[in-house]
């Protein structure tokens, strides 16, 4: 607590600093905007891109005389004269087009943000969103095609889903919202619940996770950058399709002279998600014991979230970059049709959840000293979820009850659809910090540090049980506190980059059971403690070395950590998943080395490559139980330790551009995830030594390509075009090799199209899904939604 007052004393006495802001319009002569130009401060590497409307912005000038460089492919480079004496000074630049027998190519050394990234010699995919964000994609679409990652999702909208990055799944994969864990937001606030509309881009990293995202992410992260922009614009888009999926979104910002800012936004999501599913792991159970293979719909899958998300505070002002205190509201209801596998449907067993979220988010640039970059990320968040399974009979995938073999309706085994009749209460306050210091030592030396710390205090009160037994609550606390230091240098003219860095993690759990115990014939309830505090350290480094211009080496390191989840230890029952509080820490040594190429310009061709290989070499990796057979009539499953696993694999993917006008690109990850225990505590050979971990796609390829049309049908219109296919490798869900139990290849195409009308304010979009409505499967052979077509309006009002 002295820390966080000690930082927000300074951040509001910083008044002093007299810095302010370049504001301006680029535009050429015929007043056209002059999109993607480039703002540069004469003599620096400060710049800024030239947005959509010709607007630009650079930010945190000492006040003084500057000169800015603009320049363009399409342009001359201009320079102008500035004096920034005021916390905002405006200029508007009139830049002069190339004659047609100007240059063909035009070089400006710039870095993007995207670039920078990727030149630090992490294995990471750097998502934008522009395209999406007129498209009836959801951000997981945008993930699963990108390269080396793979989305495992339970069925349609709303299931629940798992996230392989190079054979590393499941919570080895930390998820981020601005760097705090997305856990903290709930289950109705998920990747799927923002719009690509609200994102800058999306970071994955893959097994080498850098400093400033201080966290047990073992096999990678993800994280999702909001925008952060004060620009005054409303954004609202509505979908609707097949399987009566219904989607809309809502945002808003404004920004006052005085710096004041105010974001809001709100989300509704519908789906009956009553998608047809059939083949060899769908079938009733007859009478007599036989199978019935059956095409049927899925009938109590659907799903239903809202919420809305606010932020008030200051951006771009003296004393703060920003400064918002934000709150984020959010519930859903979510039918479930089945356990693990799709062998025995249910019928009245959901959940309900929902989210209140407090949140502050705090950066400075030069925070009390020149070079020293501080900022402070918080959530507090309550979050209740019900689970509700009280019917008493079976069902069939006709949605009819079950018959038995005298012809009445069969009982459940223990009385409803998952195991004994339940209204379970699972209430959890989450506390999540991260903080840290960036300090620029010099233009090529940094030293970052960074600290996470989140804890859960969850208590679990189930209606249907004794009033006995309720007189005491179950009770399940988790703290987390992961620690980083990285020192960064850049050398040789910033072609060599490198970043070394070390952790420090630290777990304590605590579960408190009532028990009931009877003594000289009364019943009485005790208390049973379980406890464990876990400390261990990791390190790693990047490097990236650029051996030519346009070819460049990238390789990365880790011994990487990865702590069991609340819902590992705890369990879950919303998601079927056993407590096992005994379960231990995941360790990995990590390595990425690969080579990307270009982009090489060949007349108006753009073309660039990046294949990758990559090890993961696992102790106690953690794995949900895949022992269970798939009729077994219990379907929850605990998480476990496999013991040693190593995964080998490489990945590649390649771009292509014609003319600005036609974008293709392809990728596909290859690897062998195998269990490397050879033998049993007695020395005997274990059966499963040397085999492909079962229930993990281990080959899948995406490609897709997209075209514009320029001025079709209305002058300053532009129509795309998308086409995307998938391809997936047949894998076995089980450790048994049995044809039973292994899903087909399976190659799902998609097409899109898009059409912007001439103010560009206004989207259209239509989208076809599987257009084949072919068997797509994924954890534990669970089939996903075939054939789909979806309609999106998009409408944007910018400089409000």
């Amino acid at each position: 607590m002295r820390f966080l007052l000690f930082v927000f004393l300074f951040v509001f006495f910083q008044g002093w600093s007299q810095n302010g802001n370049i504001t301006g319009k680029v535009t050429f002569e015929n007043a056209e905007s002059a999109f993607g130009a480039s703002v540069l401060i004469s003599g620096t590497q400060n710049f800024v891109i030239v947005d959509n409307d010709g607007q630009f912005e650079i930010k945190g000038l000492a006040y003084g005389n500057y000169v800015l460089e603009i320049s363009s492919i399409e342009a001359k480079t201009k320079t102008v004269n500035v004096l920034l004496n005021s916390s905002s000074q405006q200029i508007n630049v009139i830049i002069e087009k190339n004659s047609p027998k100007a240059l063909k190519e035009v070089v400006i050394q710039k870095t993007s943000v995207k670039k920078e990234i990727i030149n630090k010699g992490f294995a990471v995919n750097v998502i934008e969103t522009q395209e999406a964000a007129k498209r009836n994609l959801q951000t997981n679409d945008l993930l699963d095609r990108s390269v080396g990652v793979r989305i495992r999702q339970n069925g349609g909208l709303g299931s629940s889903v798992d996230y392989n990055l190079n054979g590393m799944s499941g919570n080895s994969v930390r998820i981020f919202i601005d760097g705090i864990p997305i856990s903290t937001y709930g289950s109705s606030f998920n990747l799927n619940s923002i719009p690509p509309a609200l994102i800058e881009r999306i970071e994955v990293y893959k097994g080498v996770i850098p400093a400033h995202l201080a966290d047990d992410a073992l096999g990678g992260a993800i994280n999702v950058i909001l925008k952060k922009g004060a620009k005054n614009m409303l954004n609202a888009s509505a979908s609707y399709g097949s399987f009566n999926t219904f989607q809309s979104n809502l945002s808003a910002t404004y920004r006052g002279e005085s710096g004041f800012t105010v974001k809001g936004s709100g989300f509704y999501n519908y789906s009956d998600n009553d998608y047809e599913v059939w083949g060899k792991f769908v079938y009733n159970i007859l009478p007599n014991g036989r199978y019935e293979y059956v095409r049927a719909k899925r009938f109590n899958d659907a799903y239903r979230s809202y919420g809305a998300r606010v932020e008030a505070g200051f951006t771009d002002v003296k004393w703060a970059d920003t400064f918002l205190i934000g709150y984020n509201g959010s519930q859903d209801y979510n039918q479930i049709q089945h356990g693990q596998f799709m062998t025995k449907p249910y019928k009245g067993r959901f959940t309900e959840s929902e989210a209140n979220v407090l949140t502050l988010n705090y950066n400075k640039k030069d925070f009390l000293i020149k070079g020293l970059d501080f900022n402070l990320t918080g959530a507090y968040s309550k979050r209740e979820q019900v689970v509700n399974d009280t019917v008493k009979w079976n069902y069939n995938w006709n949605g009819e009850k079950a018959i038995g073999l005298y012809g009445g309706p069969i009982l459940s085994p223990l009385g409803a659809q998952q195991g004994a009749p339940t209204i379970n209460h699972i209430q959890r306050n989450i506390l999540s910090v991260r903080g840290g210091f960036n300090y620029n030592l010099d233009r090529n030396n940094k030293i970052i540090f960074s600290t996470m710390f989140n804890t859960v205090d969850r208590e679990d009160y189930d209606e249907l049980k004794s009033e006995l037994e309720r007189t005491f609550q179950e009770t399940r606390d988790l703290q987390k506190m992961v620690s980083s230091l990285a020192y960064e240098l850049q050398a040789f003219d910033s072609r060599l980059r490198t970043s070394v860095f070390g952790k420090f993690y630290e777990q304590k759990i605590e579960k408190r059971d009532p028990t009931i115990v009877t003594e000289n014939g009364q019943s009485k309830v005790t208390e049973t403690v379980f406890s464990n505090t876990t400390t261990t350290f990791g390190y790693g480094m990047a490097v990236s070395y650029a051996v030519q211009p346009k070819i460049m080496l990238l390789t990365s390191a880790e011994k990487a950590v990865r702590m069991p989840s609340e819902n590992e230890v705890f369990g879950s029952p919303g998601e079927n998943i056993i407590a096992n509080p005994t379960i231990k820490p995941e360790i990995s040594n990590n390595l990425n080395v690969g080579l990307r190429f270009g982009p090489y310009m060949i007349n108006e061709h753009k073309i660039s490559f990046a294949p990758s290989g990559f090890l993961r070499d696992t102790k106690d990796k953690i794995v949900r139980t895949t022992s269970s057979r798939l009729n077994d009539a219990i379907q929850t499953l605990p998480f476990e330790n496999l013991g040693k696993a190593q995964s080998i694999g490489f990945e590649a993917s390649v771009d292509y551009v014609y003319k600005d006008k036609l974008f293709v690109s392809f990728n596909m990850s290859k690897f062998n995830s195998l269990f490397k225990m050879q033998y049993d505590n007695n020395g005997g050979q274990l059966d499963n030594y040397n085999k492909q971990i079962p229930n993990e796609p281990y080959f899948t390829i995406n490609a897709n390509a997209q075209y514009n049309f320029k001025n079709l049908i209305q002058e300053n219109s532009q129509m795309n075009v998308y086409y995307n296919c998938g391809y997936v490798d047949p894998f076995y869900t089980l450790w048994l090799e049995l044809e039973s139990y292994r899903t087909p290849a399976q190659f799902v195409q998609d097409l899109g199209l898009s059409y912007a009308f001439p103010n560009k304010q206004f989207v259209v979009s239509f989208d076809a899904k599987n257009i084949l409505d072919k068997q797509i499967y994924d954890n534990y052979a669970v089939q996903k939604p075939g054939r789909a077509f979806y309609i999106k309006l998009n409408y944007t009002i910018n400089n409000l």
